[in-house]
C-alpha cells in the first residue's frame, strides 16, 4: 500500500487532476463574468440577472452528491467523460436559448457537469495519497480557483468583442475537446485495500458523532460560510460596473481574488497536516469574517483591488477543509459520497448568497448590507464549527483533557 499511497504515479494523477479541473470549472465562474451582459440584454434587475449563477449552482451542488456517489462505484473517468458532454451541450443550448428563463434552465445542466470536476475529483485523489493527503486535496481543489482566475482573463477580450454567446461556444468546444481525452488517463482505479479505513481515521472515526450527523453538521457550516463567501465572489464584477470601474476590472479583481484563494488553500494544507481539518476550518472562517468587514469602508479603485486579494488569501482554505474532515473522520470506501454531499451545501449556501445579495441590492441600491448580510452568515458559521472542533474529537483526546 505504501508504494502506491504517495507515489510518483500519485502525483502525476494529482498533474492530470489539476489541468482537468482547470477547464471542468469554468462553468461557475463564466456565468459571473457575463451576468452583466445577460442583464443588459434581457432587460432585467441584478436579482434577475443571478437566475442563470443560481441555477448553475444548484446544478453544481446536487451533482457533487450525485456524481460523487457515482465515483465511489464506476470511478472518475465515466464521470468526467459525461460531465464534459453535458457542460458543452449546455453551453450551444444557452447560445441558441431566447429568455432568460430558458438561459437558467440550461444552466442546471452546465452547473450539473462542472461538479464531477470539484468534489468528485477531489475525493478520487484523496484515495492516492496518505502523508501528504491534505496538499493533495488543496492541489485538487485549488483547480476551482485557478478556472476562476485564468478564465475570467483570457476570456474578457471575446467577451467584448463577440459578445457571451461567442465565449460560451468556445468553452463548449474546449469542454468536449480536452476534458474526455486527459479523462482516459485517470481509468486506473484505487486497489481494496486503500478503500479501507487507515489506522489514523480509525481512531478519529470513534468521535462523539455519527457519520451522518457529522454531515449534517458540517452541511449546515458549509451554507453559512459560502452565504457569506458569496457576495465579493458573485457580484464584485457587476460591483465594478456600479463604482464605474467596469466590468473589465471586476474580471481582474476576480482572478486576483482567486488566485489568493489558491495561495490560502496551499497555506492552509500545511496547517491541515499540522493541525487538523476542523481547526483550519475555524481558522478560515475567521480570517473570512475579518476580510468581509474590509469591504465596507473601502471603494476606491486600488483599495478594492487590495481587499479583494486579501479576501481571496483569507478564505480559500475552507472548502478543501471540509474535504480533509471527512477524510479524518470518515471510512475511505465512502469518501466520494460524504464528500459530494458537504460540497453540496456548501454550493447550495453559494447559490443562496448570490441571489440573496442581489434581492438586498435591488432593496437598498447599494451593496452595504449585503456585506453585513454575509457578515451575520460568517459569525453563524464560526458558532457552528467551533461546536464541531468541541463534539467531534476523538474520545481519546477528550477523555485526556477531562
Amino acid at each position: 500500500m505504501t508504494t502506491i499511497l504517495d507515489s510518483r504515479y500519485s502525483w502525476a494523477r494529482l498533474g492530470l487532476s489539476l489541468l482537468i479541473g482547470l477547464i471542468g470549472n469554468v462553468g461557475m465562474w463564466v456565468v459571473i463574468m457575463v451576468m452583466p451582459a445577460i442583464q443588459s440584454e434581457f432587460g432585467l434587475d441584478r436579482a434577475e440577472a443571478a437566475y442563470p449563477y443560481i441555477m448553475t449552482m444548484v446544478g453544481f451542488a446536487l451533482g457533487n452528491f450525485l456524481i460523487g456517489q457515482m465515483v465511489d462505484r464506476f470511478g472518475i473517468t465515466l464521470a468526467l467523460t459525461g460531465a464534459a458532454l453535458t457542460i458543452g451541450l449546455g453551453f450551444v443550448l444557452s447560445v441558441l436559448s431566447p429568455s432568460i428563463w430558458l438561459v437558467s434552465a440550461v444552466h442546471f445542466f452546465i452547473g450539473l457537469g462542472t461538479s464531477a470536476s470539484f468534489g468528485p475529483l477531489i475525493a478520487d485523489i484523496s484515495l492516492w495519497f496518505q502523508r501528504r493527503r491534505g496538499i493533495a486535496v488543496a492541489i485538487a481543489a485549488s483547480s476551482n480557483y485557478l478556472s476562476g482566475a485564468f478564465w475570467p482573463v483570457v476570456l474578457s477580450p471575446l467577451l467584448a468583442a463577440d459578445g457571451w454567446r461567442a465565449v460560451y461556444l468556445l468553452l463548449a468546444a474546449a469542454s468536449v475537446l480536452v476534458m474526455i481525452p486527459l479523462s482516459l488517463l485517470l481509468r486506473r482505479r484505487p486497489p481494496t485495500d486503500l478503500t479501507a479505513a487507515t489506522p489514523q481515521t480509525t481512531q478519529a472515526m470513534r468521535s462523539r458523532l455519527s457519520n451522518q450527523q457529522l454531515a449534517w453538521i458540517l452541511g449546515l457550516a458549509g451554507v453559512a460560510c459560502c452565504m457569506a463567501m458569496s457576495m465579493p465572489q458573485v457580484h464584485i464584477v457587476s460591483f465594478c460596473v456600479d463604482l464605474g470601474y467596469g466590468p473589465a476590472v471586476g474580471a481582474e479583481m476576480l482572478s486576483l481574488m482567486l488566485l489568493g484563494g489558491v495561495v490560502s488553500r496551499l497555506i492552509s494544507s500545511a496547517l491541515s497536516d499540522r493541525l487538523g481539518g476542523v481547526m483550519t476550518l475555524l481558522i478560515g472562517s475567521i480570517l473570512q469574517m475579518l476580510a468581509l468587514f474590509l469591504y465596507l469602508p473601502f471603494d476606491g479603485l486600488v483599495s478594492l483591488y487590495v481587499v479583494s486579494t486579501v479576501f481571496g488569501l483569507a478564505q480559500g482554505g475552507i472548502v478543501p477543509a471540509y474535504a480533509i474532515i471527512v477524510r479524518e473522520y470518515m471510512p475511505a470506501k465512502e469518501a466520494a459520497r460524504w464528500v459530494g454531499f458537504v460540497m453540496m451545501a456548501t454550493i447550495f449556501g453559494m447559490a443562496a448568497g448570490g441571489w440573496l445579495s442581489g434581492v438586498i441590492y435591488d432593496l437598498s441600491g447599494s451593496y452595504q448590507l449585503a456585506f453585513w448580510n454575509g457578515i451575520v452568515w460568517n459569525a453563524l458559521n464560526i458558532a457552528i464549527i467551533a461546536t464541531i472542533f468541541w463534539r467531534a474529537r476523538p474520545k481519546d483526546t477528550a477523555s485526556q483533557m477531562a
